[in-house]
């Protein structure tokens, strides 16, 4: 039996986890969802002062409450921060790091400096400024929320459930850098990528091959690699295939896609 901490991404609570904790729960596993400060059924909480460090302590704070040392700790794209904090500061807490569909953000980045570029910077801070009070983003309209993340797979149903359940996301955890102390960076790590989205192993092993910088720490030998052929949304679009990977992830399976380890 493994035990899984959830951590959503931007604008999500741990609503969003529900179908997967359910497949989770059926194969005899146990899951935590998280929400954090501010969003969900904790939205009443969101202020100026909710930054990334209080969404880090969140996580840690629920890992605090749990009596093993063997947690598979998800980060799900703005997710990857927070949980990426908890498991510095609470290593020997974890097991594995799973990041889904997200990137692999350094110590001192923040939300902004790993995603963004200049130009989607400003029209962040536009949004942030125009809709939310200049301290809240909101969920982008229908025509730009692809741009944050495909949506494919998802039907009418839980298309609605994301626009109606998601809350503004506090815009100082965007903007607050990541602080890392390299406590963690021993713990494996597991990949999940959305081809959806663009992004696929095939195109992770010939970049790699090739040089290319950007994926320098993306790849490395105590990682394993799984993709889902669906959008950014995986636990709304595929939560039974979702929970199947993170059992697999969660003793180590996966491909590996670095030369001194062959694929499993």
């Amino acid at each position: 039996m493994s035990l899984f901490v959830l951590v959503p991404g931007a604008w999500l609570g741990g609503w969003v986890w529900s179908d997967v904790v359910g497949e989770l729960t059926r194969r005899g596993h146990q899951a935590v969802p998280v929400t954090l400060t501010g969003l969900g059924e904790r939205s009443h909480l969101a202020s100026r002062a909710v930054g990334l460090s209080t969404h880090i302590q969140d996580v840690v704070a629920t890992l605090d409450t749990i009596e093993t040392s063997d947690t598979v700790l998800v980060g799900h794209s703005y997710g990857i921060f927070p949980a990426l904090g908890a498991a510095d500061r609470r290593p020997r807490s974890v097991a594995r790091v799973v990041f889904l569909d997200t990137g692999m953000p350094r110590n001192g980045q923040s939300v902004t400096d790993a995603f963004l570029d200049a130009e989607q910077k400003s029209a962040l801070q536009r949004q942030v400024h125009h809709r939310g009070n200049g301290w809240r983003f909101p969920l982008p309209e229908a025509d730009a929320l692809p741009h944050w993340g495909s949506l494919a797979g998802l039907d009418a149903m839980a298309l609605d459930r994301l626009r109606r359940l998601a809350a503004p996301h506090p815009y100082a955890t965007f903007t607050e850098p990541l602080s890392l102390t390299g406590a963690a960076d021993d713990l494996p790590t597991t990949k999940i990528f959305c081809t959806a989205g663009g992004i696929d192993l095939a195109l992770l092993r010939a970049l790699h091959t090739a040089g290319d910088p950007r994926v320098t720490g993306l790849l490395d030998d105590n990682s394993t690699y799984f993709e889902l052929a669906t959008g950014h949304y995986p636990m709304l679009s595929m939560p039974g295939e979702l929970a199947s990977i993170l059992v697999q992830a969660a003793t180590g399976g996966g491909q590996r896609l670095t030369p001194s380890q062959p694929a499993e």
